[in-house]
């Protein structure tokens, strides 16, 4: 990475940072510095230079870390919240630093996926890759078969001004389904629950393309095994160097 000419947020990304997207806000924020100069948008660094974000020294990383959490509700995802009592960055004590790679919001809980890797963090958080995300749900009242064929069709969030993609939806108790999405939408199925009457009262996410929250508690994590790596970036078109796969 060093020695040649590299737009800044690109090189947050890899570093591992956050997304480029996230590190233009950072860097839009002024809380981006290179050799003790407030970052400006678009720039190009070696990666020779002191980079700080928040204060802490940016150096790029020695291997690609990908892990499993089961995120606790009342956690927030967020690099930066003065407000929140508890976020994601500061609960994970892992010696590397990592990210996350989509969000969930406070009220929900299950599988996040954090890592190093900002190039996967991109390919994950492309809606048009359709990547497919498992939760179980449950609301507040007893489903009927037509709120979950709505549902299951997709729905025009007016908040949004946008339609949800259809979606399989698998019912396992009376006020309880299973849903596989292939968006992530703000607060999607609590959206799409509204629209209906129904008001979650539980949301846990159970699965992220390949990766099952299997036997983890709120709270712990677990590095992917090298198996579970290589789908996982098969399955976002990707090596585990950070280059594309030809198509």
């Amino acid at each position: 990475m060093e020695g040649r000419e590299i737009r800044l947020n690109k090189y947050l990304a890899d570093c591992g940072i956050c997304s480029r997207r996230d590190a233009d806000k950072l860097i839009a924020q002024g809380v981006v510095t290179v050799e003790g100069r407030t970052a400006q948008m678009g720039m190009k660094i070696t990666g020779r230079e002191n980079i700080l974000v928040l204060g802490k020294k940016i150096t790029s990383r020695d291997r690609t870390v990908v892990l499993a959490y089961y995120k606790p509700r009342g956690v927030v995802c967020t690099e930066r919240d003065v407000h929140a009592e508890k976020i994601v960055i500061d609960e994970i004590k892992y010696p590397v630093r990592v990210t996350y790679a989509g969000r969930l919001d406070k009220e929900s809980e299950g599988l996040l996926l954090m890592t190093n890797d900002g190039m996967l963090i991109d390919a994950m958080m492309r809606g048009a890759n359709g990547h497919e995300k498992e939760y179980i749900v449950k609301v507040s009242k007893e489903w009927t078969s037509k709120a979950l064929d709505c549902l299951r069709q997709g729905v025009w969030l007016e908040e949004m001004r946008v339609s949800t993609r259809p979606c399989e939806i698998e019912q396992i108790g009376p006020k309880t389904i299973r849903m596989i999405l292939t968006q992530g939408l703000n607060r999607q199925i609590r959206r799409m629950c509204k629209t209906q009457g129904y008001e979650v009262t539980s949301l846990k996410r159970t699965r992220v393309i390949n990766i099952v929250l299997d036997k983890l508690k709120p709270g712990e994590y677990r590095e992917l095994s090298r198996e579970e790596m290589q789908e996982l970036y098969e399955h976002c078109g990707m090596m585990q160097n950070g280059t594309s796969r030809a198509k």
